[in-house]
């Protein structure tokens, strides 16, 4: 399968979520370029961008996970590049 490039921004309404967003994070930290988090403290949200290389079932998956979780929310943009998978 081709691996895609994408970001994933997510967005925090509950804090309390945190522990269980870094632990979805963290089993595939393997496709995680880098990352990116602010905590907006005026709005009590926090913003998270994740750009991942990865293939496309992978990226969903992760995003997938991450937006099965209440009160965040989750977008996801690919390029329209695609490379070989480095597995």
């Amino acid at each position: 399968m081709e691996d895609r490039l994408a970001i994933i921004g997510i967005i925090v309404e509950d804090m309390d979520r945190s522990q269980e967003i870094n632990d979805i994070l963290h089993q595939f930290s393997n496709y995680i370029v880098g990352r990116m988090g602010i905590p907006y403290k005026t709005r009590n949200v926090s913003l998270i961008s994740v750009i991942v290389d990865a293939p496309q079932n992978t990226v969903s998956s992760l995003s997938g996970k991450l937006g099965r979780i209440e009160n965040v929310t989750v977008s996801t943009a690919y390029t329209k590049a695609k490379w070989p998978s480095n597995e």
